[in-house]
């Protein structure tokens, strides 16, 4: 039987994008549920004690001096029940070095009566547990000021290396904390200070027990990133960074977001590829995004002032990094496209080349490719959108397809050095001339050695389905 919060769904988009798309989208979601089941397996306690005391051996040796995390949690009428799993699921982190801020703005004493009664089954358990499992500071606002007023309220107040973003209703796994900070750790071992980790996440239903629709992200992604949030969830910043930028209560709604973006900009991501060494991903669920009928993640139409808040963050941070681009919303709420006008290498400065989709009786074989040759995406119907609709949005690759590839002027000598052949366009389009090449060409291999030699020059390879 159809869940009523998918027919939801379903009704509101076909109102904003009409029947066809509907149609496929519709298709694309059924093709989905045959998959296998995505089942969450949180770590044994086997496991997290023995993370645990092999993370205070190393502080023993000096190893994570100074790794910690400060959570910070802006709550407003938060139900008991979540303020109590919210807790305890920083309780139960295998890394112990952290501290619980949390800014209440709620009317009443609802909220501070909850952190109350999980402080006396801390003390009750203690005993037991025989481990500090850090320090909750509860915080009471007099107004409600918005959740990014809220919670810089809070932030005033972190003391550790690193700041976590936690809302007042998820939970985070119970190895969280501890994959950070082997994570951060490892990077300050080979000389670099982290300023941004993510990891990815799943949803789970209203009582925390059923887990479901895995968000496998993939590394930083510059393009990716202006076209949609996929850092979302857990992310962790440097305090410093974090408290410099603070959040802008004209962003409410896509705050997180809004952050993210203008940490890229303080960072000089767009100018300096390299910079991207300074944000790293952890490849495992650590964030549960709980679902209910309040929520964006189950309800979308709840919170639309959201999807418009992140498209003009976007265009904020387009414009501070004096791009000439407008943002625009893709049919799928909260995600966008740029449009950068007839001259995109005018406009972007980093690009070296850009590339499109090619089909075959209607199914993508070729476009985006990893710098071994594999192809993303393949297979897939052309009117579909992948995974979280990644395959339809604007992002970085370490190579495209020579035969629907577009190349700045500047790299044209690089061009015909690296393909035996000069560079020219088809009529009246900007793209390069795929007949010129013999038909025995190997463009897989040819594509991935060009666009290796444009990266070697600092450049940035741009993956687009189409010109949005």
């Amino acid at each position: 039987m159809p869940n009523p919060a998918d027919i939801k769904k379903t009704i509101y988009y076909m109102q904003r994008n009409g029947l066809r798309h509907t149609w496929y989208a519709v298709r694309e979601r059924l093709a989905e549920r045959k998959r296998l089941p995505y089942v969450y397996e949180p770590p044994s306690r086997e496991t997290l004690k023995a993370q645990t005391e092999a993370v205070l051996a190393d502080c023993g040796a000096g190893r994570y001096d100074g790794i910690g995390f400060s959570i910070v949690v802006p709550a407003y009428r938060t139900r008991p029940e979540f303020i109590e799993q919210l807790v305890n699921s920083l309780r139960s982190q295998s890394y112990p070095f952290w501290e619980l801020i949390l800014a209440d703005a709620t009317e009443d004493d609802s909220v501070r009566c909850a952190l109350e009664k999980v402080a006396e089954t801390e003390m009750a358990d203690a005993p037991q547990q025989g481990r500090d499992f850090g320090v909750v500071r509860y915080l009471r606002l007099q107004s409600n000021e918005g959740i990014s007023e809220n919670t810089n309220r809070a932030l005033a107040y972190a003391g550790k290396e690193y700041i976590g973003l936690l809302d007042h209703d998820d939970i985070l796994a119970p190895d969280a904390l501890y994959e950070m900070a082997k994570t951060i750790r490892r990077a300050k071992e080979q000389g670099k200070e982290l300023q941004l980790i993510f990891s990815d996440e799943d949803k789970c239903n209203e009582e925390a027990t059923d887990f479901y629709e895995p968000n496998y992200k993939e590394k930083f992604n510059f393009d990716l990133i202006l076209s949609n949030n996929y850092i979302c969830h857990f992310m962790v910043m440097k305090t410093e960074l974090m408290q410099r930028l603070g959040f802008r209560r004209e962003y409410d709604g896509a705050q997180d977001y809004d952050l993210v973006l203008r940490a890229l900009g303080e960072l000089g991501i767009y100018e300096h590829p390299e910079q991207e060494r300074l944000i790293c991903h952890v490849p495992k669920v650590l964030y549960h995004w709980r679902c209910h009928g309040q929520s964006t993640a189950l309800n979308p139409r709840s919170k639309e002032y959201a999807y418009e808040a992140g498209r003009r963050a976007v265009q904020d941070y387009l414009e501070s990094g004096q791009i000439p681009a407008q943002t625009v919303p893709l049919r799928h709420l909260g995600f966008y496209g740029i449009r950068y006008g007839r001259d995109i290498f005018g406009a972007r400065k980093d690009l070296g080349a850009v590339g499109g989709a090619i089909f075959t009786r209607g199914k993508l074989c070729s476009g985006r490719m990893d710098e071994n040759g594999k192809i993303f995406y393949e297979g897939l119907p052309k009117n579909f959108s992948g995974y979280l609709h990644r395959a339809v949005l604007s992002q970085d690759a370490d190579a495209v397809d020579i035969r629907n590839m577009a190349v700045r002027e500047e790299l044209h000598g690089v061009f015909e050095e690296v393909v035996g052949v000069p560079y020219r366009t088809r009529p009246g389009e900007s793209r390069f001339d795929a007949d010129a090449l013999p038909e025995d060409t190997d463009f897989r291999a040819l594509s991935i050695a060009l666009c290796r030699a444009i990266r070697e020059k600092g450049y940035r390879i741009l993956y687009r389905r189409k010109n949005e």
